[in-house]
This record gives C-alpha cells, structure tokens and sequence, in this order.
C-alpha cells in the first residue's frame, strides 16, 4: 500500500547524518560529524562492577518505575551537583528523560502549537531545529558574536515576533563552540523575563571546560537558570545529561524547572515511555554514588584529553589546505565551527570527504538558513591518530576543490 505519512515527518529523513551514522556504525568511515565522547575514556570497570551489583542485589532495577525517574538519581542531581552550580530547583522540579534531546521534545510537545514562533541561536542544534520543525514551529534565527546573542538583535526579534520560546546554549554553543559572556547573559534574561518569553537552556556541554591561556581553569560562568534563580514560576528550563560526561549509552538526561512546567512534560513523557530506563538510572546512581568515582575528577581528565585533541586540531587546521578557511577555536565543547573559503560549497565537501572515507557536519543542517560554507567538526570521539587521518583525509578533498576553481 501506499503510505501517506505526515507532511512533518518527512523532515525526519533529510539528514544526512541518516547515512552517516549507519556507515560509521559499519566501522568503514572515520566520522568528525556527530555530537560523541571518547569511548575510551568511558569508565568500563566501575560501570560494569555497578551493572552487576544493581543487578544481582535489586530486582526492582527490572520493574517499571516513576515517570518522573528514580528518586535516590534525582536527589543526587538536585543535592550537591546542581546546588554547586546555583541551580537550586524546588521540589518536583526535575524530570529524567532518555537524554536532552528527549526533553527537547518533551516540551516542544507540550509548549509549542503550529505556527508559534520560537527563537533560536544562530547557528543551533540540529537537534532542536529538527524537534521544532516536527512541532510546525516557525524558527526565528537571532544572530550573535563571540560573546553570544546581540542584544539589539534579540530586542528587535521579541518585538517583532512575539515568541513563546528562546532555545539558547549559552555554554559553549552548540556548533560554534561560542561561551556567553556574563554581561550578555545578564541582558538575554532580562530582556526575555521582561517579555515574558521561556528560555530553555541547555547546558549539556557546560563542564567541558578546558583549561585558560597561560593555565590553570578558566572561570567557570553561572547559568541563566542559576541568574535568574527564580524556582518556582521562572522564566528558565534548564536542561542537561550525563551522555557526555559519562557514557551517552546511558541514555539519562534531566530537565529542571518550575513544577508546572515539569509536570506538563512528565505527562507526555507517561504517553512516549512511561519512564527512562529504571535499570540505567539505578546503575548510574550507584556509579556516582560510589567512592571509587568521583564525576569531577573524570570530567576533568575528559577536559584534558579533549584540550589535548582540540590542539591537534588546531595544528592540523593550518595546513595549506585550510589556509583560506576561518574559525575561532572554543574554550570548551565537542566541536569548531569552519568558515570555508568563497565558492566551497558543505553540501558538495562532504560528498567528496565521503568517498574518501571521512565524515564533518555539514553547516545547513544547524542553520535556518543558509550555512553553506559552514562545516562542524568534532574533536572529541576520533582518537589521536583517527583525527590526524581524518583531517588528512579532508584536506585531499579541499584541494582537489581549490585545484578545479
């Protein structure tokens, strides 16, 4: 038969990432394109002495559990880890979702009707642009610099528009890489409180931070949920997960927010799953709960290697092939955003980088429009030697690209 899906749910097969994730997965393409940590760093031993006790000890580990998530996880979450970082959420204000993504969709479920307008960070998430577009949204891309969002762009945005929504990554924004100023976090929170516009903030790259020019750790800033520090009835959903800081296999995120906002998502999430993995949640509690690991010191060796890599990156992005291009190298994050040179095309790179066997992001999947002589490249999942091969590997392609103009 004939199958009419949705005229939304096409969108959800445009991506290249589609084929890109399936031949990475068959072991035959090196991939600097998706959004992964160094397995090698995963914490293997600590992780499967935790799976066999959950296991062997807890059998309600196998059994349904709260919609809203195993409370001991959730207490852990809002105890010391959230308060150190001055995001105090009030009682019933935390939801565990299978990842961010999830409360992503979550509360575009919930929050977002057909034709509403929701204003994003310009270049975003491929992530959120798609959840948005499957919701019917209207993406309004606000523009910004190093220092985030332009206040004067934002203004003429909300006045415009009337958006129900900002999503912002003020924290090494997804692609570019870019930290927020505190000032100009300061000014998006007023602005948006003042308009009465829900930001969500995602914060799931927030501790990759790697160590300031000349040493020692750069100053960590505080979240727009942690300025605003309103609890109940704020203007701010603060999402975040464990997939990069422990193993994304986990598949265990949170959302933190007023108890409205959170009880309208766990109700959705009753009708998607009823619940993320109790048996996840219980193996990862044990793990952080356990004094053999301590999440601050394994987040600050993933901070060295990946400083390490984003060096190596740095060093292989000089080379004559990338000559023309620019980029500005992050402080923290997975990835750099590349500016290629006039009449390089993303779309037509990577088609040839394929054939080589190497995969990037291409720049109009995290862009409303535009980004074409954009790409996103991770540094953080291909080892030392994969990355050197795969930028090896790129910089044939740009120039058999150069030798044609």
């Amino acid at each position: 038969m004939k199958y009419e899906f949705s005229a939304r749910a096409h969108t959800l097969l445009s991506s290249p990432l589609l084929s890109i994730r399936t031949r990475t997965r068959r072991g035959n393409l090196i991939s600097l394109a998706e959004e992964l940590p160094a397995e090698e760093l995963f914490p293997l031993s600590l992780l499967a002495e935790a799976a066999s006790t959950v296991i062997s000890e807890d059998a309600g580990a196998l059994q349904y559990g709260d919609p809203e998530g195993y409370g001991p996880l959730r207490e852990w979450l809002t105890g010391d880890w959230l308060k150190a970082k001055g995001v105090h959420a009030p009682e019933g204000g935390v939801l565990l979702t299978t990842g961010s993504q999830q409360a992503i969709d979550l509360l575009t479920r919930v929050y977002i009707d057909p034709g509403d307008r929701v204003l994003v960070e310009n270049p975003t998430s491929p992530g959120i642009l798609q959840a948005l577009r499957m919701q019917g949204a209207v993406i309004i891309p606000v523009q910004g610099d190093k220092n985030g969002l332009l206040p004067e762009e934002l203004r003429s945005a909300l006045r415009q528009h009337r958006p129900k929504m900002l999503f912002a990554t003020p924290s090494f924004t997804n692609p570019s890489g870019i930290l927020w100023s505190l000032e100009r976090r300061k000014e998006v929170l007023e602005l948006c409180t003042a308009n009465h516009v829900l930001i969500v903030e995602d914060d799931s790259y927030g501790d990759l931070y790697f160590p300031a020019p000349g040493g020692g750790q750069a100053a960590k800033l505080p979240s727009l949920y942690a300025l605003e520090n309103a609890g109940e009835g704020g203007h701010v959903l603060y999402i975040g997960s464990f997939s990069k800081t422990v193993a994304p296999a986990l598949r265990t995120g949170w959302a933190a927010g007023s108890r409205e906002l959170i009880g309208m998502m766990a109700a959705a999430k009753q009708m998607a799953d009823w619940q993320s993995s109790s048996l996840n949640q219980r193996l990862l509690h044990h793990l952080l709960d356990s004094s053999a690991f301590d999440l601050r010191e394994h987040i600050a060796l993933l901070n060295r290697e990946y400083h390490t890599r984003l060096k190596l990156t740095a060093e292989l992005l000089k080379r004559p092939a990338w000559k023309q291009c620019a980029y500005e190298l992050p402080a923290g994050g997975m990835f750099v955003w590349v500016e290629l040179p006039e009449g390089l095309d993303a779309t037509l790179l990577l088609r040839a980088s394929l054939l080589k066997g190497v995969a990037f992001l291409p720049g109009p999947l995290c862009c409303v429009t535009g980004g074409n002589r954009r790409i996103r490249l991770n540094f953080s999942h291909p080892g030392r030697d994969e990355l050197l091969l795969g930028m090896n590997l790129m910089s044939e392609a740009i120039g058999e690209f150069t030798a044609r103009s």
